[in-house]
């Protein structure tokens, strides 16, 4: 390995995309949360039902340089 591929490595960014869906109804929402925080679960208003319903974290969408 040459060392400037040592020199010129990205950083990890502290914030990743993630795809959030309804369990109730499977609306779906990007949110943004921090890398190495817990995986997210929120209660959200779900224009499918007209309710609030629990969003959970479906997948990593990218990663975000905030």
């Amino acid at each position: 390995m040459l060392l400037t591929n040592v020199l010129l490595k990205k950083a990890k960014s502290k914030h990743i995309m993630v795809l959030m869906e309804s369990v109730v109804s499977g609306h779906k929402f990007n949110s943004i949360r921090e890398r190495l925080g817990d995986k997210l679960e929120l209660i959200r208003f779900d224009p499918y039902i007209q309710h609030e319903s629990l969003y959970k974290e479906r997948k990593k969408i990218r990663s975000i340089k905030k």
